[in-house]
């Protein structure tokens, strides 16, 4: 190991990041045709934020504004979190990286760290995360489970129909499956913000490594 730049995030993690990043993102973008063709709400997304082909096209072709596209985007993508969600998970508890990265973390901290950021004197240390960090990332981990759990609810609703229970079955985990969307777009955007306010965390999720010797590592914490 080269000591200068001690290991930060294990190639796992830095794998099943960038899986969810991908996977996320097509997920969004595809959701959010799918839900134009029939809205919960009365509103609808401008095309350009959507993915699903030419709407052109798709309406020449089959009759509609690109949902069979989109359901096709949505099933490949959808693969992804499907991959990486478990690896994650298993590697987590396994590893200990869940308890050396995430725990404990208490409501004092998380109001206290509140609290400095709008005084301006939070840290961020790279390969530290504050109390704020851990309960977003359990959040978006959780959320993750909720939209896989609704997702399979919405593609086979007969044969999770005992899932479907807890939501109300198919029109219930739709609002569900929306709600998860909404709420994982929310994450992205706090998410992206701290990239762009702190950008000297995004290289060690490329290349694993820490820039300078000074910084915390994983050394013994997956």
């Amino acid at each position: 190991m080269d000591t200068r730049k001690p290991l930060l995030h294990p190639g796992v993690i830095r794998f099943t990041h960038w899986m969810w990043a991908l996977g996320i993102i097509l997920l969004l973008m595809s959701g959010l045709r799918i839900y134009n063709a029939e809205p919960l709400f009365d509103f609808y997304f401008p095309i350009w934020l959507t993915l699903g082909g030419s709407v052109e096209s798709a309406n020449a072709l089959h009759n509609d504004f690109g949902t069979a596209g989109a359901l096709l985007w949505h099933f490949a993508a959808m693969w992804l979190l499907l991959i990486a969600l478990p690896v994650f998970l298993v590697y987590g508890v396994a590893k200990g990286h869940f308890r050396a990265k995430y725990w404990p973390v208490t409501p004092r901290e998380v109001i206290g760290d509140i609290t400095d950021f709008f005084k301006g004197r939070l840290a961020h240390d790279i390969g530290v995360r504050n109390a704020v960090q851990k309960v977003l990332y359990a959040f978006a981990v959780l959320d993750m489970i909720v939209m896989v759990a609704s997702g399979l609810v919405l593609w086979k609703p007969v044969q999770f129909h005992t899932l479907g229970l807890l939501m109300g079955q198919y029109e219930g985990a739709r609002y569900v499956h929306f709600f998860g969307m909404a709420g994982m777009a929310g994450f992205i955007v706090v998410h992206l913000a701290l990239v762009l306010l702190v950008p000297k965390v995004l290289l060690p999720m490329i290349t694993g490594r820490a820039p300078q010797p000074s910084l915390k590592s994983d050394a013994g914490v997956p």
